[in-house]
C-alpha cells in the first residue's frame, strides 16, 4: 500500500492534467490542490472499514482511503473521473451537489443500528450547505 505525501498526491494530480492534456482522458476531471496536507492528516483516522463518500474532486480521497493508483488512474484515463464509485474499498463519490449526503446519513444509520464501530465519512462542497439535504 503507497504512504501518500502531499508531493506524491501533487505528483498524481499533475500525471492526470498531462493525460488530460495530451487528449488521453476525454471527459471532465477535477483536479484538487492546496489541502493535501489537511487531508493526509484526517484520513489518519479514516479505518479502511469506514465508508468514505465523496464530491466531484475525489481522487485524493479515493487514494488516501487505499484505492490502488493504478484502479483510480485507469478509470480517470477511461473517463469516469466523475464516477470513482468502488464498493470493495467502500468508497462512494457523487458530482451532484450533496448528492450523496442522504445515502450517507442512511448508511450511517443503519450501522449504528447494527451496533458497529465501523464509520461513515461524507466529504460536501461550500456548495451542498446550500442544498436542503445539508439541512436536513
Amino acid at each position: 500500500m503507497t504512504v501518500w505525501t502531499a508531493e506524491k498526491l501533487i505528483a498524481f494530480e499533475e500525471r492526470v492534467k498531462q493525460a488530460f492534456l495530451a487528449g488521453r482522458i476525454r471527459a471532465p476531471i477535477h483536479l484538487s490542490g492546496g489541502n493535501e496536507k489537511q487531508l493526509i492528516e484526517l484520513f489518519r483516522e479514516i479505518k479502511p472499514q469506514d465508508w468514505v463518500f465523496s464530491t466531484w474532486r475525489s481522487h485524493y480521497h479515493a487514494l488516501l482511503h487505499g484505492i490502488p493508483e493504478e484502479w483510480v488512474r485507469d478509470e480517470i484515463i477511461y473517463g469516469r473521473s466523475m464516477y470513482l464509485c468502488n464498493s470493495i474499498f467502500r468508497f462512494m463519490r457523487s458530482a451532484v451537489v450533496g448528492g450523496w449526503l442522504p445515502i450517507a446519513t442512511g448508511l450511517a444509520l443503519g450501522i449504528k443500528r447494527q451496533g458497529s464501530n465501523d464509520r461513515v465519512w461524507c466529504f460536501v462542497g461550500d456548495m451542498a450547505a446550500e442544498t436542503g439535504a445539508f439541512h436536513e
